[in-house]
Parts: C-alpha cells; sequence; structure tokens
C-alpha cells in the first residue's frame, strides 16, 4: 500500500508540467503536502488539487476554486482570491470533509524583489460538512522568496481543525512548514 501511494505521488509529479502552472511541495513535522494549481496567477480563475499525508495513515485531499486578480493593499501590490476549498479526509476510523468558504492574498515587497507574504483562510460551518466534521477551518500563513524565475522557497503555518460530533475539535494537520514551488 505505501509504494502505491509513492506511485501515485511520483505519477502526479511526472505529469504536473502538462496539467499544471506550479506545483508545491512542503513539508512539516508530521505531514507532506502536493499541491497543483492549473492556471497561472494572471488568470481570473484559480483552481487546483492538493494531497496531504499525514503521519499516523491519516489522508487529506483538497480541491480549490477561486475567482482571483490583481490589487493593491497599501502599496504593496497584490494578488486574492475569493472562492472555496472543498476538504476531505479519511483516518482510521473516522472520516468527513466539508467545503470551506474564503479566500487567499499574496502581497509582493517591492523593496525586496523576489520576497512576498501571503496567506490564505477558508471556513465551513457544519451545514457545509460532511461525514464526522461538525465544522472545519483551515488556515495558512507563508512567507516566500522567488530564487530565480521559475521557482521559490517558502516557510510558515498550517493549520486544519475540524470539530468531531462526539469528541470535540481535532487537528488534522498542524504545525511549522518549509516547501519549495516550482512554475511552469
Amino acid at each position: 500500500m505505501k509504494y502505491s501511494r509513492l506511485s501515485i505521488l511520483a505519477l502526479a509529479v511526472a505529469t504536473t508540467p502538462a496539467l499544471g502552472a506550479d506545483f508545491e511541495l512542503s513539508l512539516t513535522d508530521d505531514s507532506a503536502k502536493g499541491q497543483v494549481n492549473f492556471t497561472p496567477t494572471t488568470s481570473d480563475i484559480q483552481g487546483g488539487v492538493g494531497y496531504t499525508y499525514h503521519q499516523g495513515s491519516r489522508h487529506i485531499a483538497n480541491i480549490d476554486l477561486h475567482a482571483q486578480g490583481r490589487t493593491a493593499i497599501g502599496n504593496l501590490p497584490t494578488t486574492a482570491g475569493i472562492g472555496m476549498r472543498a476538504i476531505g479526509w479519511d483516518d482510521d476510523h473516522v472520516d468527513g470533509g466539508a467545503i470551506g468558504l474564503g479566500g487567499f492574498a499574496n502581497m509582493n515587497i517591492p523593496n525586496v524583489p523576489g520576497l512576498s507574504v501571503g496567506g490564505s483562510l477558508h471556513y465551513a460551518p457544519s451545514i457545509l460538512s460532511f461525514g464526522d466534521s461538525d465544522d472545519m477551518t483551515s488556515f495558512e500563513a507563508r512567507v516566500s522568496y522567488r530564487v530565480i524565475r521559475n521557482a521559490e522557497i517558502f516557510g510558515g503555518y498550517r493549520y486544519l481543525n475540524t470539530e468531531l460530533d462526539p469528541s470535540g475539535d481535532i487537528n488534522l494537520d498542524e504545525g511549522l512548514m518549509a516547501g519549495m514551488k516550482i512554475f511552469f
């Protein structure tokens, strides 16, 4: 089973240039996440899919769909999006998911070429949750540096939480992260 997951991940990485605008890989102490976005930041729509493997056999998948555009916050050039993130997860004895509404923003720092800060926040109340999830919150904050024209490295914090009906809150994925993003 472990080798089949690795085969699927290797196939996804190999086909990314034909299917996507960018691919990112990020790691925390307990998880690894791959994300493929299908449209460039200049497009009006942003769509992507991701998969996270969390230590202890927890699998988390996401599908993103956002309207996006360029704007400015203060004098900082910003790419922002508003939309949804559908998240499904499976653990040994419980599983669930939700459709979170929210958005993202990535701000470039003009005084330091290549440096940007960004984040995303999506929330799903119980009406948009299913399975064992009663609500869900997905949050990410990061600082990125564009090393070369088509690659950047980043560090930040990732938080994915859901409430289980009988047992309370559970953090599906949480921690400091580091990663890289490749643009095609």
